[in-house]
């Protein structure tokens, strides 16, 4: 894992700049805390900043440089308000590891949406699965928490922060 106060960058897939014709810039951030992971995404939507809030996750967990595109995995969630969104999403991907010891190297947020039950959220994620061999064991997690999570929008970015227990 970088270490803490570290800025990551993620670049966006080359088609994906094209299209939007501008430098895209998203970042995570590992913040200070005494016992457990506190990240920070910054993103120009809040769909990438879910994204990379995901992939922060991964990146806890291992070098996602050295996960392959071997699967898709697609996922939904939902939640009563943005905040109950985030920790299902953050616990799905945990799951997911926990489960089926699958490990994301991109994620791809399809849908994120409102309606009169709460909000929705529909991504697919690309790995494969853990690889001993391969995989450097980074961070364990054991779930994501409420704990100063944030979701807010300054200027034109998103900013997501949350802790993580491990």
């Amino acid at each position: 894992m970088p270490h803490w106060g570290a800025r990551v960058r993620i670049p966006l897939p080359a088609l994906l700049q094209k299209l939007l014709h501008e430098e895209v810039y998203m970042s995570v951030r590992f913040l200070d805390h005494p016992s457990d992971v506190y990240v920070e995404v910054r993103a120009k939507s809040l769909e990438e900043a879910f994204a990379l809030s995901g992939m922060a996750v991964y990146e806890v967990m291992t070098d996602v440089r050295r996960v392959k595109k071997e699967e898709t995995v697609e996922v939904t969630v939902e939640g009563f308000d943005l905040y109950s969104l985030l920790y299902n999403w953050l616990e799905e991907l945990i799951y997911l590891f926990d489960s089926r010891s699958f490990l994301g190297s991109e994620v791809k947020v399809e849908e994120l949406a409102e309606d009169s039950n709460g909000f929705r959220l529909k991504a697919v994620i690309f790995g494969e699965r853990y690889d001993a061999d391969r995989h450097e064991s980074k961070t364990a997690i054991k779930a994501a928490t409420y704990h100063l999570m944030e979701i807010k929008k300054e200027n034109d970015e998103y900013i997501i922060r949350f802790v993580l227990d491990i």
